[in-house]
């Protein structure tokens, strides 16, 4: 299984707004790429650590799998990545940095 990342570091004015574009708006985009298992939506929840930690300032991450690394490359040379690209314009304003990045995964327990 192939795991590719999309990662919104930031602000908006209204994050419920944005999670909620991505997760029916764009989710209806992505469905449509050739090869895609499943889309998983990471939000940031409160949580209190007693130990001094640096925490992140994610906005969503969102998590695409597919079966292999040549399904991924596939999806990303389709006409719904270019859909996927243009429904970008669309998103609720937001001031984050977005990055992407594909990794494999290795269940320990």
């Amino acid at each position: 299984m192939v795991s590719y990342f999309v990662r919104y570091r930031g602000t908006s004015a209204d994050p419920d707004a944005f999670r909620t574009y991505y997760g029916t708006q764009h989710a209806s985009v992505l469905r449509g790429f050739p090869g895609i298992r499943s889309l998983v939506l990471h939000a940031p929840v409160a949580f209190n650590d007693p130990c001094p930690i640096n925490s992140g300032r994610t906005l969503l991450l969102a998590q695409m799998t597919f079966d292999t690394a040549a399904d991924l490359d596939a999806a990303l040379r389709s006409t719904a990545r270019q859909d996927a690209r243009a429904d970008f314009a669309g998103f609720p304003a937001f001031a984050a940095e977005v990055t992407h990045e594909a990794m494999s995964a290795k269940v320990i327990f």
